[in-house]
This record gives C-alpha cells, structure tokens and sequence, in this order.
C-alpha cells in the first residue's frame, strides 16, 4: 500500500496496552506509528500516566485504548483529549452487552483473554483508522481480515488442547480473575486468588476454599501472572502441601501485559499461544511443548 500518492507521514497513534497496540500495528500497518504507554509487567488497573504519557497522548492523531474501565486511572485524561477534537477509542467499549461478563460492580474488562470476542474489536479499529486515513482504507481492511482469520485459528487452537486436560481437572487457578473470558470459550472453570480488580487482599478463608477444592479435584498445578505478585499463589501451594497435595507451579501467565517488545511472547498472538499451551500442559493435557506456531 506505501504512504499514500502524498507520501504522508505515519499517523501518531497512542495505545494503553500492548494487547490494544498489536491489534492498531497489524491492522494499520505502515500508515501508523504506535506508541504503547503501559509497558511487560505492568498492571494497567493501577496505571497513572506520567506527565510524559499525557504530552505523548496530546501530540497523538489518535488514541485507542482497551475500555471497561480497565485503565479505571486514565477515564479523566481520555476525557480531557477527546475534547480537544483528539479520536479517543475505546476498543473493547464497542462490544454488544451480550458479548460482555459480569464482573464486580461492572463489566469484566479482560476481554482479550477469548480470542472469538476479542476479534470483534477490530472492526472499531479498522473503522476509526478509516475514517482518520480515508486513502488507507483498503489497505486497512485486508490486514484487519488476515488479523481475523489468525484469531480464528488461535481460537480453534486453544479449545483443541483445553479439550485434551482430563475433565475433573479443567481447573484454572490464578493470582487473580483475569480469564472468566478464556473459561466461558472453553468450558473451563476459574477460581481466581483474589477479585477482579488486583487491588484486594485475598483473606483467609478464601485460600482454604480454595485449597479444598485443589485437594478435593486432584488438581494438579496452579498459574502465576507476569503483572500480579504471587505472594497469594504461594499461600494456597503451601496450604495444598501442608495437607499431602503436591501442587506444582504451573508456570507464569500473561494477563494485562504481554511479553517483551520485539519477541514472539511480545504479540498478542505469542501472548495467548504461551497461556493455552502452558495451561492445557500444567493441567494434564496435550499441547506441543513449542506452543501452536512452534515459536514458544
């Protein structure tokens, strides 16, 4: 497609998570230049963005965030740009109330945890970036379909090996609910340490109803998260233990960040890849050790 007849520069293009700023490059292509504010590791419930985010997101053509409060720190200052005349877009916001889970008090946020509903969100994007670039738009719409059709196959992949975990083991225990979405697409269950939001304690009581159930169900391994301390998760190893219940540490999940910049664990697609592959592994299924691309 190139730069357009005019040789155009790159739309200036912010993005809060890099889940959200995979989705803008592989559908934008060349005709943007993304900035991610929230970087590996980080936990963007809990993102305050920096006097620095603020100059990069009023030097933006455009802003496209995840939506369902879960940037719940940065509503005031998307509010502040989009009226500035700034396009501020809520991927994730666009979905149908159908497509959405219940959390506490508001919608679970954690949409891209289900590859088939978070592939609903590229239509806003790919729209968005049309309406900013009118001369992309074809360009725009064959990348957001190969996107698309990519998630179809991650999404066939994940039921392929969840549907190998023996069924009285189809348990998914992590420091906190990020993968209701991931549970409703596949018939698993997930008992989360603590909330949704990673802002409360988990107490007492619910470590040992959770032990139970590990001890009861034979489970056989339990998840961290790459943004989450586990201080929880070793808890409920130890209570297992303590009770003659080998729990072992499944591996490390990516829930609101992904991995490093410019690595295969760095893509939306690495992302979901190491979890699917990791889970349906740590819980007694089959999955191939290098994941569904071979790149893990």
């Amino acid at each position: 497609m190139g730069m357009g007849a005019l040789g155009a520069a790159p739309l200036r293009v912010v993005c809060t998570t890099g889940m959200v700023a995979d989705m803008v490059k592989e559908v934008g292509g060349d005709r943007v230049e993304v900035t991610t504010l929230i970087g590996e590791g980080v936990d963007p419930h809990l993102f305050k963005p920096t006097r620095d985010d603020v100059s990069k997101m009023l030097k933006a053509d455009m802003i496209f965030f995840s939506g369902l409060l879960l940037e719940g720190q940065m509503i005031e200052t998307f509010r502040k740009i989009a009226g500035r005349g700034t396009p501020v877009v809520g991927v994730a916001d666009a979905l149908n109330p159908g497509d959405l889970i219940q959390g506490e008090g508001h919608k679970d946020p954690h949409v891209w945890m289900d590859p088939g509903t978070w592939a609903k969100c590229i239509e806003p994007v790919r729209a968005a970036l049309e309406k900013r670039d009118p001369e992309g738009a074809e360009g725009f719409a064959t990348r957001a379909s190969s996107y698309r059709a990519g998630m179809e196959d991650l999404d066939a992949y994940i039921k392929k090996v969840f549907g190998s975990i023996p069924p009285e083991q189809r348990v998914l225990i992590t420091a906190h609910d990020a993968f209701h979405y991931l549970a409703r697409a596949t018939g698993i269950m997930v008992l989360g340490v603590q909330g949704i939001s990673t802002e409360s304690e988990a107490g007492v009581s619910d470590i040992n109803r959770l032990v139970d159930e590990i001890v009861n169900r034979k489970i056989p391994a339990i998840f961290v998260e790459t943004s989450v301390p586990d201080k929880n998760v070793r808890a409920v190893m130890e209570g297992a233990g303590s009770r003659g219940h080998g729990l072992r540490l499944g591996g490390e999940l990516f829930s609101d960040a992904m991995g490093a910049p410019g690595t295969y664990l760095g893509t939306y697609f690495g992302m979901i890849d190491h979890n699917a592959t990791i889970i349906a592994r740590g819980l007694g299924g089959e999955a191939p050790e290098k994941g569904m691309a071979g790149k893990l």
